[in-house]
């Protein structure tokens, strides 16, 4: 990664065509930047078996230890991946929901040529008992391909709000398919509310020019139906950056709504240096985070680019816009100086 960071510094150097980012914006307040990415849980091979079988767990709370606790005992009668040889390597894995990236998953060991494997193994997370209370259990089992393509062989979800915590014994569940909506990625976040503008330069005046260079103008609105991670409910914030710059002069972020699921910004972030063909190399990545003392956490996030998957011809990640967040981006670009409104989905970064 820090090889491809260094390439597109040394690009845009050279080429000077990255927008300089400098920036004002309204309600400036500091906080320590949070970086990470959150991958998809929903990698691997939904479409190569059939779920089939059951699972055999328990659940419990060590109020003591405040740990959630997945007692994961056996599985029997999974279906077979290599038909050939007739065998599966199957291994559990669980995560708690909505919020998947944050406590992460806990998995099994990998039991090979069998489909009816035996584990006897503890999966374990240190969660607040309030917190777990607004969690759902996802119990998925899956066939472990050296190559890393593995195969789904079933999954079982329990929302814990509802969980007979009395119940300690090992129980036996079927293991059904991923619903439809897994299988395509959707992962509710909320939707944001935005507006957005381009100003080419000198198109508000000539002489002096003005501006002297290209404005991209982002206001936020709202955001509704945010992931609740905890009782007290979310204190959010939205963080701005117009990559491939992710320095200091790129960062703008909003105030903190506290307590809200459907937090009001009214926040306009206003990016100047663009020259107009910048606008299909930059992307303008916009993130809500969770604010807590020690660290934040992610909610979702949305990215306005062409979604080409490069950047001044070199190939990024980050350039993956989706298709309204592409037409919402080049809707901008057709528009000069014209407000464009905007809903978008979050998602996963």
């Amino acid at each position: 990664e820090s090889d491809t960071a260094s390439e597109i510094s040394f690009q845009l150097s050279r080429h000077k065509k990255a927008p300089s980012t400098g920036s004002h914006s309204s309600d400036m307040a500091s906080v320590s930047s949070v970086s990470g990415s959150v991958l998809s849980v929903y990698s691997g091979d939904f479409g190569s078996v059939d779920a089939q079988g059951t699972v055999e767990f328990a659940l419990d709370y060590d109020e003591k230890n405040r740990e959630f606790q997945v007692h994961v005992s056996q599985c029997k009668d999974l279906a077979v991946v290599d038909e050939k040889k007739g065998r599966s390597d199957p291994y559990v894995k669980t995560y708690l929901l909505p919020d998947k990236a944050r406590m992460g998953k806990r998995k099994t060991s990998v039991k090979k040529r069998t489909v009816n494997p035996i584990y006897n193994e503890v999966l374990r997370y240190k969660i607040e008992k309030m917190v777990l209370l607004i969690q759902k259990l996802n119990l998925s089992v899956w066939h472990n391909d050296p190559l890393g393509r593995n195969s789904f062989l079933g999954e079982i979800e329990i929302d814990l709000a509802s969980w007979d915590w009395s119940n300690r014994k090992l129980n036996w569940y079927p293991l059904k398919p991923r619903s439809l909506s897994a299988v395509n990625g959707v992962d509710h976040r909320g939707v944001m509310s935005l507006s957005i503008k381009y100003v080419p330069p000198g198109s508000l005046g000539k002489w002096p020019r003005n501006p002297p260079s290209g404005e991209v103008h982002i206001w936020v609105k709202d955001v509704k139906d945010l992931l609740q991670l905890r009782p007290s409910g979310v204190d959010s914030f939205v963080k701005c950056y117009v990559l491939p710059d992710t320095s200091k002069k790129s960062y703008q972020k909003t105030r903190v709504i506290k307590r809200d699921t459907n937090p009001v910004f009214n926040h306009t972030i206003v990016y100047d240096g663009f020259h107009t063909e910048d606008l299909k190399d930059a992307c303008v990545e916009l993130t809500v985070w969770d604010h807590e003392k020690l660290t934040n956490h992610f909610l979702g996030g949305i990215r306005l680019g062409l979604g080409t998957g490069l950047s001044y011809g070199i190939s990024v990640d980050w350039m993956d816009s989706t298709q309204e967040e592409v037409a919402f981006w080049q809707e901008m670009m057709l528009a000069a100086n014209e407000w464009i409104e905007g809903l978008l989905p979050l998602r996963s970064l």
